[in-house]
């Protein structure tokens, strides 16, 4: 088993542009996470300022264009790079690594995920999940792509089935709490009040009144240690609830899809155009049918929590995957043709360097809103956030390409591979 990393020289330009793309595309998502009061991802009332039609519109169009599908794609990636990594299929570098390699390797990412959610105090971040996926999907390394594809597809309609299902109880449960809130002195049946319940300890998990806002605002406005011990707190519930509930299972399948395209040549670029053109029309016009019907939805229900939090919803799934696959029929149509080749160029160097750049949106999340900083989380209505990201997708794309000029990795790239092969690695690039 080969025990040295993949040279640069070695790596396909369209797993890179499409890592760079789902890379800067899932800040469109993070950026809530740091500036809005927390409720925010999931309610468009939030953050609606002077400005709340334009806001729920750029809420609408972010939620039907990239929210999910942006994860999905660069969950796909992380499935692709588990079978380079472990079979050296497709990998101009030869065989695979070890299983302890990829084991070793699982673990820092675990790592660095522990570093960005408890020091970057980022309580959203993704690389937990990654590492614990990576180390379930070792042993389906050198599955066929069929079996891959099934597998992917049962998970994906369990948890769809299981968030249908929810959503159907938490439709009785919010039903039963408006009949016991229209006449709160009757005397109302054991399941009604059941039920109600069960509705009222919902919502106060997401609690959308002033009081609770200011107050969430008060601690991330706060010192480092203020903002650290809230972010522990949410941290904590997601480490033992929302990861292994609802975000392995959801990043899983993507992964097993994504090992299953790699294999068939579908991530590389190597299929036909007319393929890509056909997976391109086929995941837009799903996807966005989906995502239209469920945003159509929330409009009609005046942007209640219910109609917008996807996890209530047994479609979720199906609209975010079929836009994650318009996005990439559509990438690969680009690279495939030679087109944007400056901009691909750069796509790529953010996607080569996709941990730092994933870290750097952490840091900067960090100083710009908590209390570390400048404090501005709940400052900004929701489409003064984009400026911000189009400003650090900018810098990222100016930047990346300048450190791998100079540089063999990015710095967060090279002390992982570092840590994993046990030998420190060249870091400066050839001359």
């Amino acid at each position: 088993m080969s025990a040295a990393p993949t040279p640069s020289a070695d790596r396909i330009e369209s797993l890179d542009v499409l890592r760079g793309v789902a890379l800067l595309g899932i800040l469109l998502l993070n950026i809530l996470g740091f500036g809005l009061y927390s409720i925010g991802y999931f309610s468009p009332l939030i953050g609606l300022g002077e400005n709340p039609q334009l806001n729920l519109a750029v809420w609408g169009g972010v939620n039907v264009l990239f929210e999910g599908a942006m994860r999905a794609l660069f969950s796909m990636l992380f499935g692709a790079g588990v079978v380079m990594f472990t079979t050296g299929v497709g990998s101009l570098s030869g065989a695979g690594k070890s299983g302890w390699l990829h084991y070793k390797r699982n673990f820092w990412l675990l790592a660095f995920g522990l570093f960005d959610a408890y020091v970057l105090l980022w309580n959203g971040d993704i690389l937990i999940v990654y590492a614990i996926c990576g180390a379930l999907l070792y042993p389906l390394r050198k599955l066929t792509p069929r079996t891959l594809m099934i597998l992917g597809g049962v998970v994906l309609v369990l948890t769809s089935a299981m968030y249908g299902s929810l959503g159907y109880y938490m439709g009785l449960a919010r039903e039963a709490s408006e009949v016991v809130a229209a006449a709160p002195y009757l005397a109302h049946d054991a399941q009604t009040l059941e039920l109600d319940a069960v509705w009222q300890d919902f919502i106060a998990g997401f609690p959308m009144d002033e009081g609770a806002q200011a107050g969430e605002l008060a601690q991330r406005r706060g010192d480092y240690a203020t903002v650290a011990a809230w972010n522990a707190e949410l941290m904590n519930g997601n480490l033992f609830f929302v990861i292994p509930v609802i975000l392995l299972w959801d990043a899983l399948a993507m992964m097993l899809f994504g090992m299953a395209f790699y294999r068939l040549g579908i991530l590389s670029g190597e299929r036909s155009r007319a393929f890509y053109w056909r997976l391109t029309l086929a995941g837009f016009a799903v996807g966005l049918a989906v995502n239209g019907w469920e945003q159509l939805q929330a409009v009609r229900q005046d942007y209640d929590l219910y109609s917008t939090f996807g996890y209530l919803h047994g479609t979720y799934h199906i609209g975010r995957v079929g836009i994650a696959f318009g996005w990439l029929g559509g990438v690969m149509l680009v690279c495939q043709g030679g087109y944007l080749t400056a901009l691909r160029q750069r796509l790529a160097a953010v996607g080569r360097m996709a941990l730092s750049n994933y870290l750097m949106h952490s840091l900067i999340g960090l100083l710009l809103f908590t209390g570390v900083g400048f404090g501005l989380a709940g400052v900004l209505e929701r489409w003064m956030l984009y400026p911000i990201v189009f400003a650090i997708w900018a810098l990222q794309l100016l930047l990346s390409p300048w450190w791998l000029d100079r540089f063999r990795y990015g710095p967060a790239e090279w002390l992982w591979r570092t840590l994993t092969y046990g030998s420190r690695q060249r870091f400066l690039a050839s001359p």
